[in-house]
Order: structure tokens, then sequence, then C-alpha cells
């Protein structure tokens, strides 16, 4: 990878602000040439401001402001076509609850020549979460089981959210046309890289459950994205040129 290659790391937002500065300062540290892009839906709590009075101090950081809470999925597309917009050379979405650890930045970003799509997996050798409840776990662990069988996607951790990306890759997909815009995103996503030839690489990371704040997660948006998955996978068996 060049040393001039742009890369912006995006981050969706909604009631952050405990964790935006502390996370906005890791990044600087391990990935001090990057800029950031923080998309925030509207948050009550005043994250937006927060991510205002950022960039006024820091050119490297923009503020995207939607009108409301309108899903994660849309978010990471709101970042990519900027990305693409913008002229960079490889996009990174990262949760903005501090459980992807800044530390992580350099080994992700750094996709070699072969590499497309890196995934900061749990699920390899070196990887791992932390404070998670065992009910989540397995969830989590079924959920990446069942994508590797029905989408025959070549990663333990196609449900990962920290992700690196070439943009010339994402330019060949039509973001605005995507199904998912829940936590099926993730997988979604890989399954269209995957789709159009990209190649897939995996690096180990450890997930920490935020400390502050409020999860987003609940078992119906999870049930309704399995549900998104099953229909993905028959689809890209009987009729594949609709994808």
């Amino acid at each position: 990878m060049n040393a001039d290659d742009r890369l912006l790391i995006s981050i969706a937002t909604y009631n952050e602000r405990e964790n935006l500065l502390q996370l906005v300062a890791g990044v600087h540290q391990y990935v001090p040439h990057a800029h950031i892009l923080i998309v925030d839906d509207n948050s009550p709590d005043g994250t937006g401001q927060i991510a205002d009075e950022l960039a006024v101090q820091d050119e490297r950081l923009k503020v995207k402001h939607r009108t409301g809470k309108l899903g994660l999925g849309s978010a990471i597309v709101a970042g990519m076509q900027y990305a693409i917009d913008q002229g960079y050379d490889r996009f990174v979405s990262m949760d903005a609850d501090m459980s992807h650890d800044p530390k992580y930045l350099p080994a992700l970003t750094s996709l070699g020549d072969r590499c497309d799509v890196k995934i900061g997996s749990r699920y390899v050798p070196g990887g791992g979460v932390l404070n998670w409840p065992l009910q989540r776990w397995i969830i989590s662990r079924s959920v990446n089981v069942l994508t590797r069988v029905l989408m025959r996607i070549p990663a333990r951790d196609a449900s990962g959210g920290f992700r690196c990306y070439r943009t010339k890759l994402l330019k060949k997909i039509k973001l605005n046309e995507l199904w998912s815009k829940g936590y099926s995103f993730q997988e979604e996503m890989l399954f269209r890289c995957i789709h159009l030839g990209g190649k897939v690489e995996e690096t180990p990371i450890v997930f920490a459950d935020r400390q502050v704040g409020a999860s987003k997660a609940n078992i119906k948006e999870m049930v309704r994205s399995l549900g998104m998955l099953i229909q993905l996978s028959v689809v890209s068996i009987v009729a594949p040129d609709r994808l």
C-alpha cells in the first residue's frame, strides 16, 4: 500500500457523546494520516454538536448530519459514498462505542497487493470477545456458521463491522440498491464484494463490549436480519442475476 493512498475512517454515531472524544483521539494516535467522517443520526445527546466542535479544530475530521435514526447500514453506505465521491483509496467502517479498538487500525488498513476487503475478526486465532453474555456469543457464532454455509462466504467473522475496503471495489457495487438496512448489512456487503471477485482476508481483534452508553442491539432486529440472510442466500442460488 502506497504511503500516499488516502484513507477514510467512517464512524456512525447515535448518542455516543461519552465515547466520541476518546475514539477520535485513538484514531489519530494509530493512523494520524487518516481522515475521519462522523455520520450522526441527529443524536439527542448532542453527539453531533461535539463532532462539529472537533471538526472546527481539526481539518482531518468532517461531519455528516442526518435527519434521524436511519439505521447503521445506511450510515455506512453514506460513508462509502462520501469516500468514493472524495477520491479516497481505502474506506474503514468502525463502531463508535469503543468496542473496535483503534490500535488494530494499522493492521486492518494494510491491504497489501491482493486483498480488497479486510475484516477485523473475532473468530480467527488471536481474536475474541470480552464482556459478552453467553446468549449473545451463541447467536453471533451461529449466524456466522449459517452465513458460511448458506451464502458460501469464506470468512469466519462475516458479521463483523470493523472493516477496510478498497474504494475501487465499492465503486462496482450499486450502493443504493442494497437490500439490508440492519445487522444483515455486513453479510450482504461481504457477499456482494466476493460476488464481484473481491479478495477477503481477516485479521484478529478482541471485541470489547461497550463500557458506557446503551447498546443498539436487540433480538427482534437480529431475527429480522437472519430472515434477510436466508432470502439473499435463496436468491443467489435460484436467481443470481437479481443481485
